[in-house]
């Protein structure tokens, strides 16, 4: 019995713990609760004039560049020139065998003069009336005739020596000593390639087109092709080229199996650039006092992008359209719900969630984003 007193007693005093402790637990909880809203830092949504750049593969060519062909058959005896050698209009390049067309030409002179006796020996005749008029034009016209084929032939002794069409770069010669070439030949001897200046030939899709002279001033397109601001080039080597270049031209059509147009822009050649090189021209796009938000301060959702606004100290979330990025600042619409002026989270986006109390701590842009001198007018 006296057991049994002391069992009831233990459970009695372990129950009373319990509740103690229970009480202590919510008075925690409670006071916890009743604490201020933690720190986090905002900033209010500025206006910024940024230039962003769209990039484009390119090809480089020469400003003029001319195909060296054969204008005769023959085996080509001499290469006077190297692939990438300057050369000036007019210079040898190649030279071909002339032999069976000199003696072709020994043999058209020699009917030359032979037709040229035959006419002087019919003019007495003629003039004696023993002879009529007409066989003295015929052996005229069949002299003029012989003349033609002697010229022609000796015209073709001169195409054996193969000259440069223009001042440029000879490229890659495809022909040597010893092969026999021909007009017919469907790849030339080499190209020459004047690359004092060059073009890069590139192609924008047909939003971006229609974005392009959208945004370009002017009424016509010559007007806007003139007022488009220079653009850069990366080189193979993923450097940027020292001299801008200005676009052209642009193609009047849509290319309809790539849904593209075609862009041409010239560079003043350093002595870098190569007609066949390839790059990636950088055409700059400026969005005048935009509204911008960094991209630290926002989140994601279902393939949405959100940002956080402070309402009396309380969040909500905000969808936002991003137009372009650069360096980690998001170029928004202004049709989204985020105006200027408006307080958002700066960062900390992972940690809260809508509805929730802040103490909101004011911070600058530079502070969440870093130094943007390149960036911004």
């Amino acid at each position: 019995m006296k057991k049994r007193k002391y069992f009831l007693i233990v459970i009695a005093l372990t129950s009373l713990a319990g509740l103690v402790s229970c009480g202590e637990g919510n008075s925690n909880e409670k006071s916890a609760s009743s604490g201020p809203p933690p720190t986090y830092p905002v900033l209010e949504v500025p206006r910024r004039t940024i230039t962003s750049f769209n990039s484009y593969p390119a090809t480089i060519e020469g400003s003029v560049n001319s195909d060296v062909r054969a204008k005769v058959s023959g085996y080509i005896t001499d290469v006077l020139v190297e692939e990438g050698e300057d050369v000036k209009k007019g210079q040898l390049l190649f030279k071909l065998e002339t032999e069976s067309l000199n003696q072709d030409a020994e043999a058209a002179k020699a009917n030359v003069n032979a037709a040229r006796v035959e006419v002087e020996k019919l003019k007495p005749l003629v003039e004696k009336d023993i002879i009529s008029e007409v066989q003295l034009e015929t052996a005229k016209a069949q002299l003029e005739q012989a003349k033609s084929n002697y010229n022609s032939i000796v015209a073709n002794i001169g195409y054996a020596n193969i000259k440069s069409p223009v001042d440029g770069v000879v490229g890659k010669i495809n022909y040597r000593k010893g092969a026999l070439v021909s007009p017919q030949d469907q790849m030339s001897l080499t190209q020459v390639s004047s690359i004092e200046d060059v073009y890069a030939i590139f192609s924008m899709n047909e939003k971006d087109f229609l974005d392009f002279m959208s945004d370009a001033e002017g009424k016509t397109t010559s007007e806007k092709i003139r007022n488009t601001p220079e653009i850069s080039l990366i080189m193979a080597n993923s450097r940027e080229y020292e001299n801008k270049g200005k676009i052209e031209t642009i193609s009047g059509n849509i290319d309809e199996q790539t849904g593209t147009v075609s862009f041409r822009a010239k560079f003043e050649n350093n002595g870098l650039l190569r007609n066949g090189s390839s790059g990636t021209v950088k055409v700059p796009k400026t969005y005048d006092k935009a509204i911008v938000v960094p991209s630290l301060s926002t989140y994601e959702r279902q393939g949405q992008t959100f940002v956080y606004k402070i309402a009396a100290d309380t969040l909500t979330s905000s969808a936002i359209d991003i137009l372009t990025e650069v360096k980690n600042l998001y170029v928004i619409s202004e049709e989204d719900g985020v105006k200027e002026g408006d307080l958002i989270l700066a960062q900390g986006t992972g940690k809260v969630r809508p509805g929730m109390k802040i103490t909101p701590e004011k911070v600058s842009l530079d502070s969440i984003t870093g130094s943007f001198e390149q960036v911004f007018k």
